[in-house]
């Protein structure tokens, strides 16, 4: 895979007026919009088990739901960068269901017991969910920007890794729309380096314990943080249920790719989005 993601410069076409490279289609208007003649031929499994197929299309399907979800939160992004916090909120209610729909897709991996995995996981090689780039444009728009499980190679095929980094993530929006509605952030967070990994910060907490001692008098905002928490706590459901899973068909054994498997997500469960949202929570 290389060349950057294909979807940051798609085509699109007409409903019946032929494929999306320009071809003649097949004559079916919903197959030809969505292109779901070619959709059903990207799956190769490498061997005869029928749970290898299941295996591929529902890494499919996460991937699909990881770039939905993005889709809202870079939405939810943008409204606040033009300080519209009811639409921010609106895509974030979006992005949770999508979130929902993720953590019960690992039920269908579940459902794959040990043996049936076993007689697959070996082609897998070196190949990995952590290497889902979409996976990790969704954290680095969150705001988790730290790079140790992204390859260098990773960055420069996927051009749009580098360029978020370059950005303000969601957290970063957030905190300069509480600025400028007059609540008292922190300065120095207001015009920080977005490449380097937030670090949670006391004046932060305390700006969000003064929205909930005060919910009617700081209502879009307090919304705001509500739909925010939803957001990280979906994520972290889904970080818990991945761990689960990983229990059930590998226990202790190293991950794909060469992670720690079980002992590496147990670490990364511990991370949460939007820090202080947490831990205001003791002080209230």
């Amino acid at each position: 895979m290389s060349g950057g993601c294909p979807y940051a410069h798609g085509e699109t076409t007409g409903i019946g007026t032929g494929d999306a490279t320009g071809g003649q289609g097949t004559g079916n208007q919903y197959v030809d919009y969505a292109r779901m003649d070619t959709l059903h031929t990207i799956q190769h499994p490498r061997t005869d088990s029928p749970f290898e197929m299941s295996f591929i299309l529902i890494s499919q399907v996460k991937e699909l739901l990881f770039r939905m979800v993005h889709l809202e939160v870079d939405q939810a992004r943008q409204r606040l960068a033009e300080d519209r916090p009811e639409a921010a909120c609106r895509a974030l209610r979006r992005a949770v269901r999508s979130q929902r729909v993720l953590v019960d897709a690992w039920e269908s991996m579940n459902a794959l017991p040990v043996d049936e995995f076993l007689e697959f996981r070996s082609i897998l090689g070196e190949a990995s969910g952590t290497q889902s780039f979409m996976y990790r444009l969704l954290e680095f728009t969150l705001g988790n920007r730290g790079t140790a499980m992204v390859r260098s190679a990773d960055l420069a095929a996927f051009p749009e890794l580098a360029a978020e980094l370059a950005r303000p993530a969601l957290y970063d929006e957030v905190l300069r729309h509480l600025a400028r509605t007059g609540l008292p952030v922190p300065e120095p967070l207001l015009d920080r380096d977005p490449a380097v990994p937030y670090t949670p910060d006391e004046g932060v907490e305390k700006v969000w314990e003064a929205v909930y001692r005060d919910p009617d008098g700081h209502r879009p905002v307090y919304e705001l943080a509500e739909q925010l928490l939803e957001v990280a706590y979906q994520f972290s459901r889904w970080r818990a249920t991945h761990l689960l899973v990983v229990e059930r068909m590998l226990g202790a054994k190293r991950g794909s790719g060469g992670s720690d498997g079980a002992s590496w997500l147990r670490q990364i469960n511990e991370h949460r989005f939007f820090p202080e949202l947490w831990t205001m929570r003791s002080v209230l």
